[in-house]
This record gives C-alpha cells, structure tokens and sequence, in this order.
C-alpha cells in the first residue's frame, strides 16, 4: 500500500498530546487506520475517501464534500442549474472557476454544504467553560461516558475513554445510526469496539435526559442547536458535580459557525492543513482532521478530569488542524497505511439497552 505523506511536526505533535493520556496510541496507526482498513489510496486534490475535492475558486482554493444523498442533490440548487451531467464535478469547477472562493463556499454552506475556504480558520484552543462544581478525583473505572456522535472524531475519543476503564454507553436513534454502520465493519470496531450501545428517540428525551443526568462525561458531535432545542444541552439538564461535556463540531459554536457542516477533509482544508504547495495544495492524510481532532477531544476530556470537570469544552475540528499546520516545518514523514489489530465487533444497534437501564437504576442521581 502506498504511503502517505504526512508533516513530521504533526506526527510528533500528536504523539506528545497521546503520551500523556491513560492509553496507549499508535499515532501513524491512528492517522492512517482507516486508510489501511478500507484499502484507500494517498490523496491529490481528490480525498483519500474519493467524496471531498480541492477546487480552484476565481481567487484561491476551497474544498466541497459530497459524501451524503443530501449534498449530491443540492448540487443543482449551488449551481442554479439542472445541467450538470452524469458527475457533478466538472460542472462544479467551472461554477467556482469564475466565482470568489468566499462567494461560492458561503453558497455552499446558505444550502447546508460541507464546504471551506482554504487556510480561513485561525489556530484555536478548545474553548473551555465551567458549568457547574467540580467533583473530587475519580478513577476511569468509575466514570459514565455518554456518547452523542458518530462518524469518526467522537467515536475515536470515545473508544479511548473506554479504553482508559470508563464503561461508554453509545446513544443512536433507531431511524439514523451511526452512519458508519452501513460502511466498513471493521472500521466501526476500530473506533467503537469496547462501548454499550442503545436506542433512545431523542424527540421523546426522557431515556436521553436520565443518560445525561447520570453521566461523568458527555460526548456531543451534532451541532448544538439539535440537542437545545430538545432540552438536551448542558445548561437544561441536571448534572451530577464535575460532569464534562466535549462538545465536537466542524466550526465551533460560536454565532453562524455553529450551524456549519464539516467533514474531516474540508475542515482540514478550513485550517490549512494541507499538502502540496501553495500554488497546488493537496489533501493531507486521510480526513485527517478526524482522528486529530478525536485525539484532543480525549485529551482535553483528560486535563478536565484532572482540574475536576464541571466544564463545557468546545472542540473545532477547523480549528484542531489550524493548529498543526502552524507548526514549525520539519519536513515530511512517509507513513505507510498501518491496520490496527482485529477488534471484538462493537454492539449491534440498541444491543445493550437493558444492560443500561440497569446502570442508570444503580447509579446515584445528579446532584
């Protein structure tokens, strides 16, 4: 399998963000993981995956993800035409070939596209905010983890919870799972291997809100006025002291940036982590901004529990990878794709659902 190129200040970055966690993390296997699993070639201005591009604009460079029904069939409405043939890629470069990359990714994004500017994204911090009293020091076996994402960033800092001792109670809805359940089995072990898994209607929250109240930890990776307009966010449901809640998304949760799609390619597009050069930038690793941002979810999870929780933390995967691509340049790495070791399969969908109950029964209420 051909290697991926890959800065070496980023492998050692996250290597030293890795050392200090309760597990251990191979981080060329963490960056390339699933590259190796799905068999996926290095990327150009095509994404590994094949779903995202880097495009040239009239000014600059942008990149657009079509990785969902729902994004293929906004396409006419971005071009304002019908006429597109049978891919919608050629079509889409003369669109921004004569278009403002800031013009034409505001277009993309009014029609709820996954869609960036390259290098748009300042370096960031996850942005911490304290909620609620801290609690006294608590061993990983005695932790509750409640998982509100899917895809890739917050399932792999789940996993690493569950890896450090803490029982991960995966949360999906009966209509929309997880939608990596539908692609690679081995790939959804990889990154949930080791959690419970239930079924709750999140239009109906009682079993959602009981889950969250219970929690120590919450991982949220849809954008945060899904789950508010439920009743469901930090602020409206009861917490018992010190619970952390990691908030993941694309952009942030500031102002308009809350409401932006993001997949791992495009945000690391957004924070200009890229390869190439800057007359002809390329994708860098596989949605690498992903497994990046997954592993300082987990960390900053890890530095919260340390401080005693209590806290909000917003972690921007734009943002994530704006910070690796300002690090100093030590040239580059060639990581071959290194497959992570068989994994016990992960539950089946709502597997575990009475299993849970009987946590929640035995657990002590938020104070």
């Amino acid at each position: 399998m051909s290697a991926f190129a890959i800065p070496a200040a980023v492998l050692t970055h996250a290597a030293e963000i890795a050392s200090v966690l309760p597990v251990d993390v191979d981080v060329p296997e963490l960056l390339t993981g699933r590259a190796a699993l799905l068999s996926l070639p290095p990327p150009g201005r095509i994404s590994a995956g094949g779903a995202s591009r880097l495009l040239a604009a009239r000014d600059g460079w942008c990149a657009l993800t079509l990785s969902r029904p729902d994004d293929l069939a906004a396409v006419p409405a971005l071009l304002e035409s019908d006429e597109i043939g049978s891919t919608p890629w050629p079509a889409i470069g003369d669109w921004l070939a004569s278009r403002p990359a800031e013009t034409a990714v505001a277009r993309a994004r009014l029609l709820g596209m996954p869609a960036a500017v390259l290098g748009e994204t300042p370096a960031a911090q996850p942005v911490i905010a304290r909620v609620g009293p801290p609690a006294q020091p608590r061993t990983w076996a005695d932790l509750l983890v409640v998982e509100l994402a899917s895809m890739w960033a917050g399932p792999l800092c789940g996993r690493m919870l569950a890896r450090a001792g803490a029982t991960v109670v995966k949360v999906e809805t009966p209509a929309r799972p997880d939608g990596t359940r539908a692609g690679s089995p081995e790939f959804f072990d990889w990154v949930n291997s080791g959690k419970l898994c239930v079924t709750a209607d999140f239009d109906l929250p009682v079993e959602v809100r009981a889950l969250l109240a219970a929690a120590d930890v919450v991982i949220e990776g849809s954008r945060p006025a899904a789950l508010a307009r439920r009743g469901l966010g930090p602020d409206t449901v009861p917490a018992r002291d010190g619970r952390v809640w990691v908030r993941i998304t694309g952009h942030g949760t500031a102002g308009e940036c809350a409401d932006r799609v993001a997949f791992g390619d495009d945000a690391a597009v957004s924070g200009g982590l890229v390869g190439g050069t800057d007359a002809a930038p390329q994708f860098m690793g596989d949605a690498i901004a992903d497994p990046l941002t997954g592993l300082g979810a987990a960390h900053a999870v890890f530095e919260s529990l340390r401080r005693g929780g209590g806290e909000v933390l917003d972690v921007a995967m734009a943002a994530t990878a704006a910070r690796y691509a300002t690090l100093p340049d030590r040239g580059t790495a060639e990581v071959t794709p290194r497959k992570p070791a068989p994994c016990a399969p992960a539950s089946g969908l709502g597997a575990d659902n009475t299993v849970v109950s009987g946590i929640l029964e035995s657990r002590s209420p938020a104070c």
